[in-house]
């Protein structure tokens, strides 16, 4: 199997983040051939197309986008938000696809976890998240969806994944994620 980089895009900035534990859980599952690389949202300025119109985007800007560009797929790992994912994603997205006709995601393959400590599994910021993914041709993997509810029974107090079957459940998923990447990867 050729050697493969997966962006990991965390929507919580929080320290303590359960997505951020998730992310590294998941992350710690990947085959020795696929480089997990966390993304780091924290200083990426708000997009605002000015910028790049009058060719002065920031530094953060240009250094995402050529961070985005090579990557074999992405994996989103998001928080809910007032039934919606957090604004830091929305602006991932928007900075990696400007300007226009420059679209650093396109045909990449994607995959979304949603977390929440409330019983839904923050299926609405799981959701939401999708609909962008279409415009921007991110090739999301379908099956198994992954909603993780009641996150904080499922983590110990150092943020570390105790419950055998949401282990299995997320080594499913991450099977499935690797044959997907690998799948999308071949064809384009």
């Amino acid at each position: 199997m050729k050697d493969r980089t997966v962006g990991v895009f965390v929507g919580s900035l929080r320290k303590a983040s359960y997505s951020r534990a998730i992310a590294n859980f998941v992350s710690s599952l990947a085959p020795e051939n696929f480089k997990m690389r966390m993304m780091d949202l924290s200083g990426l300025p708000m997009y605002n197309q000015d910028l790049d119109d009058e060719d002065r985007p920031p530094e953060a800007w240009i250094k995402f986008r050529e961070d985005v560009k090579p990557l074999d797929g992405c994996l989103f790992v998001t928080p809910e938000y007032n039934r919606s994912y957090p604004a830091v994603l929305k602006n991932a997205l928007d900075v990696g696809s400007r300007p226009y006709g420059k679209n650093a995601w396109d045909g990449k393959a994607g995959g979304i976890i949603s977390v929440s400590p409330g019983g839904l599994g923050a299926f609405g910021a799981n959701h939401h998240l999708r609909q962008p993914m279409v415009f921007l041709n991110i090739l999301l993997l379908q099956q198994p969806e992954a909603y993780l509810g009641n996150v904080t029974s499922i983590l110990n107090e150092n943020g570390q994944v105790t419950n055998e079957s949401t282990k299995q459940y997320l080594k499913q998923y991450m099977d499935a994620f690797v044959k997907w990447v690998e799948l999308i990867s071949e064809k384009h």
